[in-house]
C-alpha cells in the first residue's frame, strides 16, 4: 500500500455505512442508550451504590423507601429500597448483567447452530435440506415462550431441587436458542442456495477446493448480513423471553435475579403503595428492548440498499 492510500480504517469512516450511522440521531441515541446500560451493568460491582445480595449489608429500618426526591426518601438511595431494604438502583445494574448475558449467550448459540443448520441445508439440499426443515417447520408450529416454558419445565423436573438455582442460567439460555435458531436457518439457507449457483463459487469448486472449504470461506461471508439484522433484533427478543419466563416464575430466582425477576418481585408489591419496586426495573427493560430494535431497524436498512 502506497504512502497516499488511504488506510481501511479511513475507507470505513467514508463509507455509507458508517455515513448512514452518522446521520441518524435516533440511531446515535438508542447505540448511546444501549452501550451506556451494557457498560452500567458491567460495571455494576464498582458502581453500585451498595450490593443488594450481601445480607450483612441490608437493614429492615431501610425496608419500602421511597425515591431519594419522594417525601421521606433517603439520599443514599437514589431509586429507593424494596421490603428487604436492597437498594433498587444497585438491583437493576446487577439483574441487567443477568438479562444481558442471558439474551447475549442464547442469541451466539442459536447463531451458530442456526447458520450452520442454514448454510449446510442449503448448499447440499436434498435429503439433508428436507430434514432440517422439516424440523424447521415443526419448531415454527409452537409459539416461543410455550416452547421456553416446556423446555424450562422438563430440565426442572429432570433435575433436583438443589440444583434449580444453580442450573437457571444455562436452562434459559438453551430454552431461548432452540426456539430461535430457526429464523437464522431459513434466512441463510436461502441466501446459501442462491450464492451456490454464483460464478466465484463454481470457480472453487473447478480449482479443487472442499466442500467445507466453499461453505465457509466463499459463502458464510456473503451470507451473514442477514444474520447480523437477526441477531441484533433477536437479541431484544431474547431479553424480553427471559423476562416473561422470570416474570412466570420459571426464570432466574430471587437469590440471582435478572430485570423479569425484579418486575415479578416488585409487582407482588405494586397495589400496597411500593411502585418504585415494580416501576424502575419495567422502565429499564423497556428503554433497553426499545434502543436494541431501534438499532436492528437502522442496521437492516444499512445493509439492504432496496430500504434506503
Amino acid at each position: 500500500m502506497s504512502a497516499d492510500a488511504p488506510s481501511r480504517f479511513a475507507v470505513l469512516l467514508d463509507s455509507d455505512f458508517v455515513y448512514s450511522f452518522r446521520k441518524s440521531r435516533v440511531t446515535l441515541i438508542a447505540t448511546l442508550v444501549t452501550v451506556s446500560i451494557i457498560m452500567a451493568a458491567l460495571l455494576a460491582p464498582w458502581i453500585a451504590p451498595h450490593d443488594p445480595f450481601d445480607v450483612a449489608t441490608l437493614s429492615l429500618l431501610d425496608s419500602e423507601l421511597p425515591p431519594a426526591w419522594a417525601e421521606g426518601g433517603d439520599p443514599h438511595f437514589l431509586l429507593g429500597t424494596d421490603n428487604q431494604g436492597r437498594d433498587v438502583l444497585s438491583a437493576i445494574l446487577y439483574g441487567s448483567r443477568i438479562s444481558l448475558a442471558v439474551g447475549f449467550v442464547s442469541v451466539f448459540f442459536a447463531l451458530v447452530a442456526g447458520v450452520a443448520v442454514g448454510l449446510i441445508s442449503g448448499y447440499f439440499g436434498g435429503l439433508v435440506d428436507a430434514i432440517f426443515m422439516r424440523i424447521a417447520d415443526v419448531m415454527l408450529s409452537f409459539p416461543t415462550i410455550l416452547v421456553a416454558l416446556l423446555v424450562s419445565g422438563i430440565v426442572r423436573g429432570a433435575l433436583p431441587r438443589e440444583m434449580h438455582e444453580n442450573a437457571a442460567l444455562a436452562v434459559l439460555v438453551f430454552a431461548i436458542a432452540i426456539t430461535t435458531w430457526v429464523q437464522y436457518a431459513r434466512t441463510v439457507r436461502g441466501s446459501t442456495m442462491v450464492e451456490r449457483g454464483q460464478e466465484y463459487v463454481l470457480a472453487a469448486r473447478l480449482v479443487g477446493r472442499s466442500s467445507a472449504s466453499i461453505i465457509f470461506r466463499h459463502i458464510l461471508p456473503n451470507v451473514m448480513g442477514p444474520v447480523l439484522v437477526i441477531a441484533t433484533i433477536n437479541l431484544a427478543m431474547a431479553i424480553l423471553i427471559e423476562a416473561t419466563l422470570s416474570f412466570l416464575g420459571v426464570g432466574m430466582p430471587p437469590t440471582n435475579p435478572s430485570l423479569g425477576t425484579l418486575i415479578r418481585v416488585g409487582n407482588e408489591y405494586l397495589f400496597s403503595g411500593i411502585w418504585w419496586v415494580v416501576i424502575f426495573p419495567s422502565l429499564t427493560l423497556v428503554v433497553l428492548v426499545l434502543a436494541v430494535n431501534l438499532m436492528g431497524d437502522w442496521l437492516r436498512d444499512a445493509l439492504n440498499p432496496k430500504l434506503r
